[in-house]
């Protein structure tokens, strides 16, 4: 009895290094589609990423995502908000291209112009429910997909796809990142039930396949990803600290990784999908820049903060 009670004690501690392992093997895949610094590269070739979204009440997440994906890598970071937010969002950092014509007339003619420029599309940073943003944000998504670009949805986004699922139904280059509220919403609106949350892996892979197995990222103490043929959870711990803004961290980053993984040649693996590997990786990436911005900072981490770790969580997990 002592001896079963000691293995049944050790019991999560050989579950945590399980965990462990698997991170590592996921993380060592994800290194394989991190670009080579080189100068032998022209301006724009390691992604040029457009975020749909901003508008007068939310300005800090379409910023938040846009230099989240400059920090982790890409070259150009386009932002497409309102007029009112274009100011504003200007103002936080130069390194930023926006282009303040979300709510104009002629919105969808004015960005499809530049779709054909950018390797990548995160939908949802800050758009807000105005009918016409989301009617927008609709064709928009439409238009990327005719173009085979890789499409993050966040945020509203994610209010959108519960509206009208068939926005994105089906398309293999999607990838949603619901928190556990938005992914209630997704989940209920497609299979017109109570979620049960008691199995959130199982409810992760039945969502995916539910939408034509379009990559799901479920946030949380442990993300749950899965493309609706298997789950990766993402083990990696962040810190106790939540504060608005960390989601667009994580879509703007994986804006850029999406681009990476759905362009390497030839594909890292054959088990693990491209929109499976992006996700992995900036989950991953979050966390740490989470857990190394509250040993700095604690209580009073901010979004802000975590930004600034961009660059040596980056070269610890995929670069070292």
């Amino acid at each position: 009895m002592l001896m079963i009670r000691n293995i049944i004690a050790l019991f999560p501690a050989f579950i945590r290094s399980t965990s462990l392992g698997m991170d590592e093997e996921t993380l060592s895949l994800v290194r394989t589609i991190v670009p080579a610094l080189t100068s032998k590269k022209h301006k724009g070739q390691d992604g040029r990423i457009g975020i749909i979204g901003g508008c007068q009440e939310y300005t800090g997440a379409p910023y938040f995502a846009a230099i989240s994906a400059l920090k982790v890598g890409a070259d150009l970071s386009h932002v497409f908000c309102t007029r009112e937010a274009a100011v504003v969002i200007k103002s936080y950092s130069p390194e930023l291209i926006v282009h303040p014509v979300l709510d104009s007339p002629n919105a969808l003619e004015e960005i499809d112009k530049w779709l054909p420029r950018l390797h990548s599309l995160v939908v949802g940073p800050g758009l807000g429910r105005d009918e016409g943003l989301l009617r927008t944000a609709k064709e928009v998504i439409e238009k990327s997909k005719a173009r085979d670009i890789p499409i993050i949805i966040d945020a509203d986004g994610l209010w959108l796809v519960a509206q009208q699922p068939s926005v994105i139904q089906g398309y293999q280059k999607a990838i949603l990142t619901p928190n556990f509220m938005e992914f209630t919403r997704l989940y209920e609106a497609l299979h017109q039930e109570p979620l049960d949350g008691s199995d959130r892996g199982r409810s992760v892979l039945q969502l995916s396949g539910a939408l034509g197995n379009v990559t799901v990222l479920l946030k949380g103490e442990q993300d749950l990803i899965s493309d609706g043929r298997r789950v990766l959870t993402c083990s990696l711990r962040g810190s106790g600290r939540r504060c608005g803004g960390q989601g667009d961290l994580l879509s703007g980053s994986l804006g850029a990784l999406a681009h990476w993984a759905f362009s390497a040649t030839p594909p890292p693996s054959r088990s693990v999908s491209p929109a499976l590997l992006a996700a992995f990786g900036a989950c991953a990436l979050t966390k740490q820049c989470n857990s190394q911005a509250f040993q700095t900072h604690g209580r009073a981490t901010t979004t802000s903060d975590m930004i600034q770790e961009i660059g040596p969580a980056f070269k610890k997990l995929f670069e070292s």
